[in-house]
């Protein structure tokens, strides 16, 4: 275990001098990660930066075509992907989900790390114990039985958090998770994020978004990413700044931290 007896927490994912090629094009230069135990992640930067292929990385979705990857203490290239897989929660507002399932049964599929229930598949009585009480925490008890089609998209981030948290995995990955969420509904979910750091300190997870206002409070490091590579990294304070993030998005603005939220403004 990285940092033993130090009192440095274990590194759950790394990328060492990452590149990634796809169709020719070079979309990341010599990328350099290192997430630790119970550190909460911001990954930033405009349009086609890179945000999007660094989380599939620490998905395992996609191998570097140069460089190291290693997730939860594995080397992507030199292990199972589907068992590894299986201890990343994913969180995706575009969750591709295809029948008109209820809110149980798409927790359910975090079981499975499947979009829809398979066929003939029976949780057991722990498995379902454990979604019951993830929809209890999550605020859905009022629409356990409700299905998809009519759920809000507040309402479905949050029943993709609890899916995503059912085998309890030890990294909590939220590609834009306030995608298509009005205010309130953002701020309810950015409240539950933060509760749910709280409630389990241990758990390590990477955000990515495109606005500062959509950072949980609890946010601890960001990464700024432009053009394929690393900016800055570190902890939010000094990564999430006037100059770094104007820089970043190749425009002037200010940004301030208050009450534990940051905001951008033109004018920095």
């Amino acid at each position: 275990m990285d940092g033993a007896g130090t009192g440095v927490a274990e590194a759950v994912l790394t990328m060492e001098s990452v590149d990634f090629v796809r169709d020719g094009g070079q979309i990341l230069h010599g990328v350099d990660l290192t997430v630790r135990a119970g550190e909460h992640w911001a990954l930033l930067g405009p349009n086609g930066a890179g945000k999007s292929t660094i989380l599939s990385m620490c998905g395992a979705v996609n191998h570097p075509t140069r460089g190291t990857v290693r997730v939860l203490g594995h080397r992507l290239g030199r292990v199972d992907i589907q068992t590894l897989r299986r201890s990343i929660g994913h969180v995706n507002p575009r969750h591709p989900l295809r029948s008109p399932r209820t809110v149980l049964e798409v927790v359910l599929t975090g079981a499975t790390g499947s979009t829809e229930l398979v066929p003939r598949w029976t949780p057991s009585a722990d498995t379902a114990a454990r979604a019951e009480e993830l929809i209890d925490r999550m605020g859905l008890r009022g629409i356990r039985d409700a299905k998809w089609p009519v759920l809000s998209q507040g309402e479905r981030g949050r029943a993709l958090i609890a899916r995503a948290l059912l085998p309890d995995p030890p990294l909590l990955l939220l590609d834009e998770p306030a995608t298509g969420l009005d205010v309130a509904a953002r701020e309810r979910f950015l409240a539950t994020v933060d509760w749910l750091h709280r409630d389990q300190p241990e758990l390590t997870t990477v955000l990515v978004t495109h606005h500062l206002e959509e950072l949980p409070a609890s946010t601890t490091h960001a990464l700024l990413v432009k053009d394929g590579a690393v900016l800055a990294a570190g902890e939010a304070e000094a990564v999430l700044t006037t100059e770094r993030v104007s820089t970043c998005f190749d425009y002037p603005v200010a940004i301030e931290r208050r009450n534990g939220r940051w905001r951008a403004y033109a004018g920095g």
